[in-house]
């Protein structure tokens, strides 16, 4: 069924945007700022048609393709292997990242035109658009090691690609070393994996699972845990740290010190959704621990609830964007372990698009206002944006959950399915998410208001010089803008209640809550007239006509309410200190620990006692031995005597 055609067409989407990042960052300063962008947006364009107009077509006819493109070497009877497995699922992740890399690309020649490091950032971007293609489109352990480890590094350089500045270099540090602590989790779980069932392939494990599912494993004397649980926690250790769940999301935020577009790339289709795309993978694992989904559950929705009361505080335009990505991604992993994994990859899609285009749409804003970024110091700029503005009000409604726009669709199913769940923290999750409606739609008109409407704050100058940015950055906002409207209704029947996922997917039959949701499906029109009978309708305009009272009816309530909860306000603005904490006790625990053993190890130890001792020991040594060096022969004479004697002595007695 496939040929050595296909399988060059796998291979050549993941690797033109490879070609295109390895030919801007090596020669770019032969071939220029113009041939830089063209050859990587040339690279990444082959990649998202490919994947669109040949891969897709290819799966949705029925043909997956499972197998090794690529052995580079074995090392104790492990295969390292370059496999592929292309089904629906990657398919779908394929096309979403390809075409969202597409549209930042294209973004960047507007918004990076300025910028010295030109070339190097599309380098980056584009190294950053193959290691994630790789990363969804494995069929082995090691490949999705080799990706998720990839997106961290390049990731690493993109947050800190301002190096000149200071908070930036702490920026790419934290994410760098908080994505450490949940990629060793990860790497235990692929560890267990291997110990457990002999191989890294995933079909073959998905295969084996089943039959060791009551496997225990003691961690610690007295106390047997189930194995598979064990490796579905470890497994999403690792998730918790590159999708940014809580206690391991702090490096987020911070990450808005990078570039505009590639916040949007970070946060809209690639590095954060991971985790998530890494879990529904999973799925045959995790249906087999209710345990380990209850773990999910939870910390989505700890994730989903408190990273939206941050969104309320913020008046950075990028860093409320950068909140709601942490609570839209809170959402996902509800979904996840409520079982709804084709509910949490349909919202994945979704955010994907209109999060991208809010970002965007706020990097347009930063052009304008020469860089500022801080709402206070905007408003009234829809008269000077207006395509700009538009798009970022189908991004908020999108958001917020308003329908016919994507979101809609895509956060009421998840909703649903919650509220369908019988897990052990399931009641929680649903108050979370219900909750976290009011409040998404409140920050999202809030960011709308505060940046367009009401009178301009911003200085003369900046005023003065206030226009509509570029076609090169406006076509991709229009372009975002249309999947953000569309995208919910076309595909919410196929991808939750048809056969899009087909067996990509494995769920439970006592956790189908996609399933039971699916059996009240009536088309489109039925789910719309309902969602907006139901509450979360209601809850996301009660948040809009808040957002209007506060923002646009009286400006002055936001502040009366900071002063009259001064405490709860100021806990907000510093992250429920969480930042604090973590700089006391991990890093300044570390620094702690390097000085005791600085000070114990490097110079009372080896410095001390190993190289200054052993010169010592040497000096009294001389210092004795010269008193015997005194220059007279009958002192020789006596000690040769002496010594004669004790020869005899020791020979006698022996």
């Amino acid at each position: 069924m496939f040929g050595l055609e296909m399988t060059t067409i796998y291979l050549l989407v993941p690797l033109a945007s490879l070609a295109g990042a390895i030919l801007s960052g090596l020669f770019c300063r032969v071939i220029g700022r113009r041939s830089a962008h063209t050859i990587t947006i040339g690279g990444v364009t082959i990649s998202f048609l490919l994947s669109a107009f040949v891969v897709l077509p290819d799966v949705m006819a029925g043909n997956i393709f499972n197998g090794t493109v690529y052995t580079w070497g074995v090392s104790g009877g492990i295969p390292m292997e370059v496999g592929f497995l292309i089904d629906s699922l990657t398919v779908m992740m394929m096309v979403v990242v390809t075409f969202v890399s597409l549209m930042v690309h294209i973004y960047t020649i507007g918004y990076m035109h300025e910028d010295p490091g030109y070339q190097r950032f599309f380098s980056y971007i584009s190294l950053f658009t193959f290691a994630m293609l790789m990363l969804v489109m494995s069929n082995n352990f090691l490949q999705l090691f080799f990706g998720w480890e990839a997106v961290g590094l390049v990731s690493y350089l993109l947050i800190g690609f301002w190096y000149t500045r200071e908070s930036a270099i702490f920026a790419n540090l934290k994410a760098f070393l908080v994505n450490r602590v949940g990629d060793f989790g990860f790497l235990l779980g692929i560890a267990a994996i291997y110990m457990t069932y002999g191989t890294l392939d995933y079909a073959a494990v998905f295969a084996i699972a089943p039959s060791q599912a009551q496997q225990t494993i003691t961690i610690m004397a007295g106390v047997d845990w189930n194995l598979v649980t064990v490796i579905c926690i470890l497994l999403f250790i690792g998730a918790m740290g590159k999708s940014a769940q809580f206690p391991l999301h702090v490096w987020l935020p911070d990450s808005m010190e990078g570039p505009t577009p590639i916040s949007a790339l970070i946060h809209a289709a690639t590095m954060v959704t991971a985790g998530i795309f890494m879990v529904a993978r999973m799925s045959p694992l995790y249906e087999l621990s209710e345990t380990a989904l209850s773990v999910v559950l939870v910390i989505g929705s700890i994730t989903a609830l408190f990273m939206a009361f941050l969104g309320m505080v913020q008046n950075d335009i990028k860093r409320v964007v950068a909140y709601s990505t942490l609570s839209q991604l809170g959402y996902m992993t509800v979904a996840l372990g409520a079982s709804a994994y084709s509910a949490a990859i349909f919202h994945l899609m979704t955010h994907a698009f209109f999060k991208a285009l809010l970002f965007l749409g706020a990097g347009s804003v930063i052009i304008a206002m020469h860089h500022e970024q801080d709402m206070r110091k905007m408003g009234g700029l829809k008269k000077y944006m207006p395509w700009t503005y538009w798009t970022a009000v189908i991004g908020s409604l999108a958001l917020a959950g308003i329908p016919p726009f994507a979101g809609f669709f895509s956060k009421d199913a998840i909703i649903e399915a919650v509220h369908l769940s019988n897990l052990p923290g399931s009641s929680f999750a649903y108050f979370a998410v219900m909750t976290g409606v009011f409040i998404t739609a409140f920050y999202s008109f809030r960011l709308l208001f505060m940046t367009f409407h009401g009178k301009p704050r911003m200085d003369d100058h900046t005023r003065e010089h206030l226009k509509e940015s570029p076609f090169v950055v406006v076509f991709p906002l229009v372009m975002l803008a249309i999947p953000s409207i569309l995208a919910g209704g076309l595909y919410i029947e196929p991808m939750l209640f048809g056969k899009f996922f087909g067996n990509a997917i494995s769920v439970a039959p006592q956790h189908d809550v996609v399933g039971e949701l699916g059996r009240g499906w009536h088309g489109i029109g039925q789910f719309m007239v309902h969602g907006v009978m139901a509450a979360p309708f209601w809850l996301a305009v009660g948040g809009i006509v808040t957002a209007a009272i506060f923002y646009l009816k009286k400006p002055e309530l936001p502040e009366w309410f900071a002063s009259r909860f001064s405490s709860l306000h100021t806990l907000l603005m510093n992250k429920y200190y969480l930042d604090e904490v973590y700089q006391a006790v991990f890093a300044g625990g570390s620094r702690a620990l390097g000085r005791f053993l600085w000070k114990t190890g490097d110079v009372r130890l080896i410095d001390g006692l190993m190289v200054n001792g052993s010169a010592r020991v040497v000096g009294w040594i001389s210092s004795v031995i010269r008193h015997v060096q005194t220059g007279y022969v009958y002192h020789y004479a006596f000690a040769m005597i002496i010594g004669l004697f004790v020869l005899i002595t020791f020979y006698l007695h022996a």
